[in-house]
């Protein structure tokens, strides 16, 4: 196609434009056939796992990746993820979700290479796996501040189109209840004295 080549993704091949053999396909490109990496997709910022998903090579050679066609349709149409609602990219700037936490820190790409140690790599994966922890319990404890003020916002709302509209719920009739009450107890010592004299 103009403008760039697109290439879906296939049994953990990665295709790209104008080549003959993929370049890291099943551990002969220089990647180990173990390795998985998880990529995110540059519209919605789901996670898109080997063998899923679309791949577009722009003809500046930049990388997008996509889950799936939704979300490719909308890049070409030009859409702003920012203000297509159901985005990551929207959530977090509406204020719905987490966006300033130290717990984001460690997921930023580190370009340093490191010596392999497999106690280094153990201690990596429990931290990893706390720190995701903590970030849910943030996330959570986050919404759950978002839905406190939403409900005192409700209420207020609620209050205030009751006032408004006050008519529609008292009834018409509600004096003429008042006045029978009145009646029912001025009549009932009356028969009270007539059953003691019989």
């Amino acid at each position: 196609p103009r403008g760039g080549a697109v290439a879906r993704v296939r049994a953990g091949c990665e295709l790209t434009a104008g080549s003959g053999a993929p370049p890291f396909c099943c551990g002969r490109g220089g990647r180990s056939a173990g390795a998985m990496r998880i990529e995110k997709c540059y519209f919605c910022s789901a996670p898109v796992y080997p063998g899923h998903g679309m791949m577009f090579v722009r003809n500046d050679c930049k990388v997008f990746r996509f889950c799936g066609s939704k979300c490719h349709k909308n890049f070409k149409k030009k859409r702003n993820p920012r203000k297509v609602r159901w985005t990551k990219a929207f959530r977090k700037s509406a204020g719905k979700e987490l966006t300033v936490d130290n717990s984001f820190e460690f997921e930023k790409r580190r370009n340093v290479p490191v010596k392999y140690q497999r106690e280094l790599w153990s201690q990596s994966v429990k931290a990893m796996k706390r720190v995701e922890e903590i970030k849910q319990k943030r996330q959570a404890r986050f919404v759950m501040n978002r839905l406190k003020k939403s409900k005192v916002l409700q209420t207020k709302a609620d209050i205030k189109e009751v006032k408004q509209n006050i008519h529609l719920i008292k009834a018409p009739h509600a004096d003429k209840s008042k006045k029978l009450e009145e009646k029912i107890v001025e009549i009932l010592p009356e028969n009270m004295e007539m059953a003691e004299d019989s």
